[in-house]
């Protein structure tokens, strides 16, 4: 088993369920980035001490949600030490909209972990792309890079696809196995 910790910025609940859902199949702790951008010193040692790191952000206006993006420029401090270098890494994203620009956000979280020197892991699952294929099929959205969810703007994170919700949870249990397998 590896360490692996999900880190992720939610602005109104739904980035925060999926959250919920990759830490599960991951089997790994949840830290969250508060209003202001910010964690505990806790946390920073939480994530120095991980094998694996998970980014969660919102997408907004085509890209990570603020606060996650002071988060990542404050990882800056730990790339000087190259304190996360060879750790396992992957990115889930939210939005109102089914593309939403979802993609843009997961190459901004891939390219935050390439420049920690990261091993980034990909979705590795098919996409569900068939004329039977609904919202509560396994990769509904058809990513690759990681993890895509979809929540409806008009609606509570209890209202997610089940098939975005179960996508995100596999997803979480592939980084954690990757990891294992590369820290055996």
């Amino acid at each position: 088993m590896s360490n692996t910790v999900v880190i992720y910025y939610s602005g109104y609940g739904h980035t925060r369920r999926a959250a919920e859902y990759v830490a599960e199949g991951a089997k790994a702790e949840l830290i969250e980035i508060d209003a202001n951008g910010d964690i505990t010193d806790a946390a920073w040692e939480k994530l120095d001490a991980a094998d694996a790191i998970i980014f969660g952000s919102p997408t907004y206006m085509g890209s990570v949600a603020w606060q996650f993006k002071k988060f990542a420029d404050a990882t800056s401090k730990v790339w000087f030490t190259r304190g996360w270098q060879d750790k396992v890494f992957g990115g889930f994203t939210n939005s109102a909209s089914l593309n939403g620009d979802k993609q843009v956000t997961l190459i901004f979280m891939q390219t935050l972990a390439s420049q920690h020197g990261g091993i980034w892991v990909s979705l590795g699952l098919a996409p569900a792309n068939t004329f039977e294929a609904t919202r509560n099929d396994v990769n509904n959205l058809g990513g690759s890079l990681g993890a895509l969810v979809q929540s409806p703007s008009d609606r509570g994170a209890e209202d997610t696809a089940a098939g975005d919700l179960e996508t995100a949870r596999l997803y979480g249990a592939r980084v954690t196995e990757i990891a294992a397998r590369l820290n055996s």
